[in-house]
C-alpha cells in the first residue's frame, strides 16, 4: 500500500490487517520496485497524487506480465482520470472517502485474479520444461485429454495417488509429471520397484543408521515417493511402508527417537488391486492409504486415433538421434499400425519406431516388418509374476478348447482340481465362452 499521507496509511493498515491481510506500507511510489522483489504482494493499493512518482506513473512502470494488479485510490479522482487508469491497465479505481467494504471486496477480487494467473503460468512453465511428459501425454483422444486434466487437477495437492494401467502405458512418467507439477518439484523423486525390495535389507537401505548412512527415505523427505508395482511388494515390506506413511517418521537403525519426514505418496500397478487384496498379496489397510485418488493410463488400443501422431513423433525423435530423415508413413504403414493390438502399449510403439528408423538408414524396411521383428521380444512380460500368469492363461485356454469346455476333463489334463481351475479362470480374467 502506497500513500504519502501517514494518517491514511495507518488507517488503511488497521483496516486491512483486521480483514486478514499482510500489509507493507510505503510513503513513496519509487520504493515499490525493490519491495516487489522481496515482498511478492498479491495486489498493490496506491494513491494517485504523491510527491515524486504518481500512482499513474507507477502503473506505467509495472510489467503487466509479472506485476500484481494495481488498485488506485484518490481524493482528487474524476471520471477522466479513472478511465485513463483503467485503459492503462489498472485493476480498479476508488475515490476517497472510500467505502471500506467495497474497497476490501475489490482488493480480494484483484488478489484472487493474480493468484489464479500466477498458478496457471507456473503450471504452464513446468509443463513446458517436463522431460518425457510429452511422450506419455501426447495425444488428442478423449482418454488422453482427460488424463492430462486430471494430472493438473491433483498435482498441487498432497493426496496419495495410485496410477493404474497396463505395462508400457507410461505410469512412471505420469508419476514424474505429478511430482514436477507439484509443490516441490526441486526436491527428490524417489522411485522404488516394490517387486525388488527385500525385507532383510529394507531397514538399512530406507531408514539408515544412527550416526551413520542416511536412509533413502529421509534423503527424499519433502519430495515424492513412487511405489511402482505395489501389488508385488513383499508383505513384510508393506507393513513397514504402511508405518512410514501413517506416522510420517522413520526410525534409523540404532536410534531411539523417530525422525519426521514428509513424503507425497504416488503408487502404480498393472494388476487388479481388489484381487491382490483377496489373494492376500496386498494389505487392505495399505491400499486405503495409497489410493485416495486414482488415475488411469489408457492402453494404446483404446486410443488408436493417436497412433499416427505418436508414431510421427517417435520417428522424428529417432531420426534426429540417428541423423537420418524420418521415414514417411505410407498407407501400408498406417494399415499395419491399426491392425496391431499393441500389447506393449506406448513402450512397444517407441521400439517399433526405432527399428523402423534403423531400417531406413539402410533404405529398407517397413512398418509391418518393424512390428514383426519386435513382436516376439515385446510380448515377453516385464516381471516373473506376469510371465507365469501369461503362461498359465495360455495353458488353461488351450485345455478348455481341447476339451470343448468340459471343465473336469480340462482340470484333469492340467493336473489340478476343478475348484482350483475355476479360481484361476477368475483370477486370470479368462472368458470360457469366448474360447469355445
Amino acid at each position: 500500500m502506497v500513500d504519502d499521507d501517514k494518517a491514511l496509511r495507518m488507517s488503511l493498515i488497521e483496516l486491512l490487517e483486521a480483514a486478514g491481510w499482510t500489509v507493507r506500507a510505503l510513503p513513496r511510489a519509487h520504493l515499490v520496485a525493490d519491495t516487489l522483489l522481496e515482498f511478492l504482494p498479491d495486489v498493490i493499493l496506491s494513491d494517485v497524487r504523491m510527491p515524486g512518482m504518481s500512482g499513474l506513473e507507477l502503473l506505467d512502470q509495472l510489467d503487466p506480465r509479472f506485476a500484481p494488479p494495481l488498485v488506485l485510490i484518490s481524493a482528487h479522482g474524476d471520471i477522466a482520470m479513472a478511465v485513463e487508469a483503467l485503459q492503462n491497465g489498472a485493476y480498479s479505481f476508488v475515490e476517497k472517502p472510500y467505502d471500506p467494504r467495497r474497497l476490501l471486496t475489490i482488493l480480494r477480487n484483484a488478489a484472487e485474479r493474480h493468484r489464479i494467473a500466477r498458478n496457471n503460468q507456473r503450471l504452464k512453465d513446468r509443463l513446458f520444461q517436463l522431460s518425457g511428459l510429452d511422450r506419455v501425454l501426447l495425444g488428442k483422444t478423449p482418454e488422453m485429454t482427460a488424463l492430462r486434466q486430471e494430472i493438473l487437477d491433483v498435482a498441487d495437492i498432497d493426496a496419495a495417488v495410485m496410477i493404474r494401467g497396463e505395462t508400457g502405458t507410461g505410469k512412471e512418467l505420469v508419476a514424474r509429471a505429478l511430482h514436477d507439477l507439484g509443490r516441490a518439484p526441486d526436491l527428490p523423486f524417489l522411485a522404488l520397484n516394490c517387486a525388488a525390495l527385500s525385507p532383510d535389507s529394507f531397514d538399512t537401505d530406507m531408514f539408515g543408521t544412527h550416526e551413520g548412512a542416511q536412509g533413502r527415505l529421509l534423503a527424499a523427505s519433502g519430495g515424492t515417493l513412487f511405489l511402482d508395482e505395489i501389488c508385488s511388494c513383499p508383505i513384510a515390506v508393506q507393513a513397514k511402508l504402511l508405518r512410514v506413511i501413517e506416522d510420517q517418521t522413520v526410525l534409523p537403525i540404532g536410534a531411539t527417537i523417530p525422525v519426521p519426514i514428509r513424503l507425497r505418496i504416488v503408487s502404480a500397478t498393472n494388476e487388479d488391486v481388489d484381487a491382490a487384496v483377496a489373494d492376500l498379496r496386498l494389505r487392505a489397510d495399505l491400499l486405503f492409504r495409497i489410493n485416495t485418488v486414482e488415475l488411469t493410463a489408457p492402453p494404446l488400443r483404446a486410443r488408436r486415433d493417436d497412433l499416427t501422431l505418436l508414431m510421427t513423433h517417435f520417428l522424428a525423435e529417432y531420426a534426429s538421434i540417428y541423423e537420418v530423415p524420418p521415414p514417411a508413413i505410407a498407407q501400408d504403414d498406417l494399415a499395419a499400425l491399426l491392425a496391431h493390438d499393441w500389447p506393449g502399449n506406448v513402450r512397444e510403439l517407441r521400439h517399433v519406431a526405432e527399428r523402423r528408423v534403423l531400417a531406413a538408414r539402410r533404405s529398407a524396411g517397413s512398418m509391418a516388418g518393424a512390428i514383426r521383428r519386435g513382436q516376439q521380444l515385446d510380448d515377453i512380460p516385464d516381471t516373473l509374476r506376469e510371465a507365469v500368469a501369461a503362461f498359465e492363461r495360455e495353458l488353461i485356454a488351450k485345455a478348455i478348447k481341447t476339451h470343448a469346455g468340459r471343465m473336469d476333463a480340462a482340470a484333469a489334463a492340467l493336473g489340478i482340481g476343478r475348484r482350483t481351475l475355476n479360481e484361476k479362470i477368475v483370477k486370470l480374467g479368462l472368458d470360457k465362452d469366448a474360447l469355445l
